[in-house]
C-alpha cells in the first residue's frame, strides 16, 4: 500500500469523475446511486469506481453521511527520458525529479516526448501525450 496525501469527505458528496480511496487504492468514481432512508435506517450510497492505476472495478456501500478518504492527486508534465520495455523513465519538467512508471498500452510514446501524468505517493500514471 502506498501512502499519499488525502483528505476526508462525506460519501454522499461524491460525484462521477471524482476520486476516492477504496481499500487503500485510488479509484475514480464512475457512478453514484443513492437510496432513500427507510423507516429505521439512514440513506445509503452505492459507488462504482475503477482503480486508476490497474483499471480494476471496485464497489463501495456506505451511509451518505459516512466519511470517505479522498486522495490528493497531483497532475504534472514530464519528458520521457527512456523507454525500457513496458516501463518509462520520466523527468518532471518543473522539479527535474526522475522516476519510472508503466508504459500505457493505448499511447504511442517515444523517447524525448512530452507527456502529462498523475501522481499519488509513489504511484505514477501517464494520462496523455502532449503535442509539441
Amino acid at each position: 500500500m502506498v501512502d499519499g496525501e488525502k483528505k476526508f469527505s462525506t460519501a454522499g458528496s461524491l460525484k462521477p469523475g471524482s476520486f476516492v480511496l477504496i481499500e487503500g487504492t485510488v479509484c475514480q468514481v464512475k457512478s453514484v446511486d443513492k437510496s432513500k432512508p427507510g423507516k429505521h435506517g439512514s440513506a445509503k450510497v452505492r459507488i462504482v469506481a475503477f482503480d486508476i492505476f490497474t483499471d480494476q472495478k471496485r464497489n463501495l456501500l456506505k451511509s451518505t453521511s459516512a466519511d470517505v478518504e479522498v486522495p490528493i492527486i497531483s497532475r504534472s508534465q514530464g519528458q520521457v527520458t527512456a523507454v525500457q520495455g513496458s516501463q518509462l523513465q520520466l523527468m518532471d519538467l518543473e522539479s527535474y525529479e526522475m522516476f519510472s512508471c508503466p508504459k500505457p498500452k493505448d499511447l504511442a510514446i517515444e523517447q524525448g516526448g512530452n507527456v502529462e501524468y498523475i501522481k499519488w505517493g509513489s504511484l505514477v500514471k501517464v494520462t496523455r501525450k502532449r503535442s509539441e
